[in-house]
């Protein structure tokens, strides 16, 4: 008569695994604190952000390389931190911010012309530059939407794991990029690191209770509406509008969002964990030359703007830089510079590029273009 095996041996196993993966979980934040320390150590630009996000990408290249498995990172605590950052957004709103309609009538229509622009050069760098084929070029050119990018580049046989590597290093590269510049450029360090806060008055503990609750409620109703990037959208907007009419007054404590910046760069640094040095090198390479050129031309339009608009030039080269609308505001944020008004430019920017590359992707299967070569 077979023995039946015991039940608590996969109970054994699976507290194994559990224990293996909070483990992972961790060495990525402990990493990303010790990184974070030594990022506001060297006084370095939104330090919470970049330092996390470094050590993290280090820990997890050197783990991956000699396992070969990735350190595991949950995407339910970065979207739980994402939404405290639209919360955080969120606070920052008030009916005052009604009356900017105006300049985005101007500064949507720039983008337009930026995002069209963005995308010719870029196609140039990647396919002519770094000999990529061309299906993997155009969808790796899109100044915006990563994850629809890779979608509608992959449904046309590009590479995948080429245009992910791509999207990746240019969001990476935009958040160095931006607040070191301007750290270099005004001479004064920026973001936490200058002890800079959302805060008006002290927050209390009735400001923990808020963020807390507005989380998942925003979560819940971002992805109920169906919004792009919904876990920061909901929140934001939920919180944004209890603030116009006033039913809520939030004062983001500042140990929150350095809390919510190093979780989001350590989610950001493990990312890299299965790519190859050697693409890294090479991706990085052609990334910083995209980037570049791209970041030149949002300064010509931040500086044409500046004078029609009364915007910042700050404003709006964060708001024309293209990196991730998540990781933008974060630097809007920390910045101190018109959240609000950063944020709908991104979304803008990643809804305008998503959909005139839907559209050429819908066109180019109508017209029977199969091959990647196309």
């Amino acid at each position: 008569m077979a023995l039946r095996k015991p039940f608590f041996t996969f109970g054994s196993k699976f507290m194994q695994n559990k224990t293996a993966q909070y483990l992972q979980l961790a060495l990525i934040l402990g990493a990303g604190v010790i990184g974070a320390m030594a990022a506001q150590w060297l006084g370095l630009p939104i330090p919470y952000l970049l330092g996390s996000m470094s050590a993290s990408a280090i820990v997890s290249l050197t783990t991956y390389s000699r396992s070969g498995e990735k350190l595991w990172f949950p995407l339910q605590l970065r979207h739980v931190f994402i939404a405290v950052i639209g919360i955080m957004i969120g606070t920052t709103f008030s009916p005052e911010a009604l009356k900017t309609a105006p300049i985005l009538a101007i500064t949507l229509c720039a983008m337009m012309l930026f995002v069209c622009a963005a995308q010719i050069l870029n196609f140039g760098i990647f396919h002519h530059i770094g000999g990529y084929d061309r299906v993997t070029a155009k969808y790796a050119a899109m100044p915006g939407g990563l994850i629809e990018a890779v979608t509608l580049g992959e449904k046309a046989d590009g590479d995948v794991e080429t245009m992910s590597i791509q999207h990746f290093v240019r969001i990476v590269l935009v958040i160095m990029f931006v607040p070191t510049l301007f750290q270099i450029f005004s001479g004064e360090t920026v973001g936490s690191a200058a002890s800079q806060t959302l805060e008006s008055s002290p927050s209390d503990w009735t400001d923990w209770l808020f963020c807390a609750v507005f989380a998942p409620v925003g979560i819940w109703l971002g992805a109920r509406l169906k919004l792009p990037a919904s876990h920061l959208m909901g929140p934001l907007l939920l919180t944004a509008l209890l603030h116009a009419v006033m039913a809520v007054d939030i004062q983001g404590p500042s140990a929150l969002l350095n809390l919510a910046q190093l979780i989001v760069g350590a989610g950001l640094g493990v990312n890299f964990a299965r790519s190859t040095l050697c693409h890294l090198l090479s991706a990085f390479a052609l990334g910083f030359l995209s980037v570049s050129t791209t970041l030149i031309m949002a300064s010509g339009f931040a500086y044409l703007l500046a004078s029609v608009v009364p915007m910042s030039f700050t404003a709006l080269l964060i708001s024309f830089a293209p990196g991730g609308v998540t990781e933008m505001s974060l630097v809007a944020l920390s910045l101190g510079v018109a959240p609000v008004l950063v944020t709908t430019h991104h979304l803008f920017r990643i809804i305008f590029t998503v959909t005139i590359a839907g559209i050429l992707t819908a066109r180019s299967e109508r017209l029977g273009k199969g091959n990647p070569g196309s």
